[in-house]
């Protein structure tokens, strides 16, 4: 006959269930390096994935990348110095620096090796961490990124950035940003998820514009980095990217050995954020596939 629990078994079930909650919660905390104060986030348990940022957002961006993905990964997401939750002791910033950042949050949490993947600004990171050390990569993710340098073109954009921000204050970069990163159609149809971007750009410090547009503009040539890269590598991008569109991609592809492509139509350049079901799958897809969870 059915018996109903007993307040200690209720009470056992509340604690239990609060006990998974907190364990499914992201862990905090933050790492300094040279100056700066480097936000972290930690959810999951199994293999590492350090997953970096675009310019001018912050870990929080990958939040519901890190919800899905920490079901098979422990999912580290940084804020860059400068960026989100992070401090920056002035506005000079490179993709060395960021790269020396997100090495040190590695070694600080005892991630000896990891799958680090890196979105628009994060993959030249990606590619610095790598030449630097290649040994902590388990596999690689790139999304909506290039190799090249910049074109004399993009070296004036990223500086006028930089000077518009500190000319008028961070929130004036949004309106010029915010429109290459959904689609049209979903900025009428997810108003929330608009508002959501334009809220993680206006987080960013001064310092942090400055470096950040300042990274873009002096990146190195990654090209020549990408036949010396031995690990699996997944390249996603948006079908209607019209800061980095597909071609870089393929371009990519053609140079890493056994690269994977997948283009995701209908998204534009935070083509992780805008689709995130369709970049989540892609994601675990290819690491199944490779043996990397």
């Amino acid at each position: 006959m059915f018996k109903r629990p007993t307040a200690a078994l209720a009470t056992l079930a509340l604690s239990l269930g609060s006990l998974v909650a907190a364990q499914a919660a992201p862990q905090e905390g933050v790492v300094e390096v040279n100056g700066a104060r480097i936000a972290y986030k930690s959810q999951g348990q199994g293999p590492a994935m350090l997953l970096i940022h675009g310019f001018p957002l912050n870990g929080e961006f990958f939040k519901n990348n890190r919800s899905e993905l920490s079901k098979s990964f422990r999912v580290i997401t940084i804020d860059l110095r400068g960026f989100g939750r992070s401090t920056a002791p002035d506005g000079n910033g490179s993709v060395q620096t960021y790269a020396q950042d997100a090495l040190a949050v590695m070694d600080r949490l005892g991630v000896q090796k990891a799958v680090i993947g890196g979105m628009s600004m994060g993959g030249p990171i990606l590619f610095e961490m790598y030449r630097r050390a290649p040994e902590r990569f388990n596999g690689m993710v790139l999304i909506a990124t290039t190799a090249n340098p910049p074109s004399i073109t993009e070296q004036n954009l990223w500086k006028g950035v930089g000077l518009q921000a500190q000319a008028n204050g961070v929130p004036s970069i949004v309106p010029d940003l915010i429109k290459d990163m959904l689609t049209g159609r979903t900025q009428q149809a997810r108003p929330d998820l608009k508002a959501f971007l334009e809220n993680l750009m206006r987080g960013a410090s001064l310092n942090g514009v400055l470096g950040g547009s300042a990274a873009l503009a002096n990146r190195p040539d990654s090209l020549p980095t990408l036949r010396t890269i031995r690990v699996p590598t997944l390249i996603i991008a948006g079908g209607e990217d019209t800061v980095y569109p597909v071609v870089f991609s393929q371009k990519m592809q053609q140079n890493i050995p056994n690269a994977q492509l997948v283009v995701v139509p209908g998204a534009a350049h935070a083509v992780n954020i805008e689709n995130a079901a369709a970049a989540n799958a892609a994601i675990l897809q290819w690491a199944t596939r490779n043996r990397l969870r």
